[in-house]
């Protein structure tokens, strides 16, 4: 009896709020038709968590935080890790392919005849990496290994029979986990996405590739000093070349200051 006194007393404001929420709840992919009230529950932190970045804890603290550079990162690191869980997922009846080799398998078919050292740096690994993946395919004997006819010294890698057999088998597989990774997004959404992801994936394909050994600092001075030319890419001149344009910009501006200042001078 009292605990229906005090639903009475409560804000009818809650309940609508409430009835809302289960209705948003029942639209959403969290739901299903044996849904408990853990899910529901759960369904309410997640979209909590969603609303409210963790970024924001940073509002309070004395600190220079880009929140939207922070959450790019947070978001792209969360999809890395969703997208491995639905490979291997989408992939499982092909467990060989399940941990990067079928992106090497890919490769090889669309680049057959690569190095070893090609093939790890077109999927952007580190060598110990890769080496393991490729070790991996040629144990599975998907992938075979020959002298390299100009260099005796490399390795040349192409598909095996089954490697062919394993590729085609599996294209099916892979289309079907691209589409989920893909999400609900429309096809103006897809080609959005795609053309940033194609730009952000060049500057850090290039980064890779020119400046992976450089120090840390060095790299975050390609972000300050890109140089663009009238066409798509993003053209990025060498780390000792963007520092002497800073120190003649520099010059200029202390040139230019002492100018001014002459040009007021009280002693003209």
């Amino acid at each position: 009896m009292i605990f229906l006194l005090q639903i009475c007393t409560m804000n009818t404001d809650f309940f609508i709020d409430l009835l809302h929420q289960v209705k948003d709840f029942e639209n959403s992919d969290a739901y299903k038709p044996n849904s408990s009230v853990e899910d529901f529950r759960l369904w309410l932190n997640d979209k909590k968590y969603r609303e409210e970045s963790p970024t924001k804890l940073f509002i309070t603290e004395e600190h220079e935080v880009s929140f939207t550079e922070n959450e790019i990162c947070k978001q792209v690191l969360l999809l890395g890790r969703y997208s491995r869980q639905l490979i291997r997922k989408g992939l499982g009846e092909f467990p060989n392919l399940a941990n990067e080799e079928f992106t090497y398998l890919y490769r090889l078919k669309d680049e057959p005849n690569l190095t070893k050292i090609q093939l790890i740096e077109r999927n952007g690994h580190e060598k110990q990496t890769g080496t393991q993946i490729i070790k991996r395919l040629l144990e599975s004997g998907m992938v075979e290994e020959k002298n390299d006819a100009d260099d005796r010294r490399s390795k040349r890698l192409k598909l095996t029979a089954k490697g062919e057999k394993v590729f085609h088998e599996s294209v099916e597989s892979v289309n079907r986990t691209s589409r989920l990774l893909s999400g609900k997004l429309d096809k103006e959404e897809r080609e959005e996405l795609l053309k940033l992801l194609k730009k952000l994936n060049e500057f850090h394909s290039h980064l890779y590739h020119e400046y992976r050994n450089s120090a840390f600092n060095d790299m975050i001075q390609l972000l300050q000093y890109s140089i663009y030319f009238f066409c798509d890419k993003n053209y990025i001149l060498p780390t000792n070349i963007y520092l002497y344009i800073q120190k003649v910009q520099y010059i200029c501006f202390i040139i230019s200051l002492i100018r001014e200042l002459s040009n007021h001078s009280p002693f003209q």
